[in-house]
């Protein structure tokens, strides 16, 4: 089999880190949304952090980021 011509490697490249980027930022709106859920039964972003063993400016940034439209 053929290798295909560099020029289409590299479009075929560039399409398939497009498609992860657009799932791994999908990702981080679920992981932020469920961070959020996660706060709320809690009561409060630092008891999410806590047992996920996070930071919590990690946590409410995330969900500040990801949550907001």
């Amino acid at each position: 089999m053929e290798t295909p011509p560099w020029r289409d490697r590299i479009c075929t490249e560039d399409e398939l880190l497009e498609q992860l980027n657009d799932q791994a930022e999908q990702a981080r709106r679920r992981r932020a949304e469920a961070l959020r859920e996660g706060a709320e039964e809690l009561g409060s972003v630092y008891a999410v952090a806590k047992e996920q063993q996070l930071s919590w400016t990690a946590v409410a940034k995330a969900i500040k980021k990801y949550t907001t439209e």
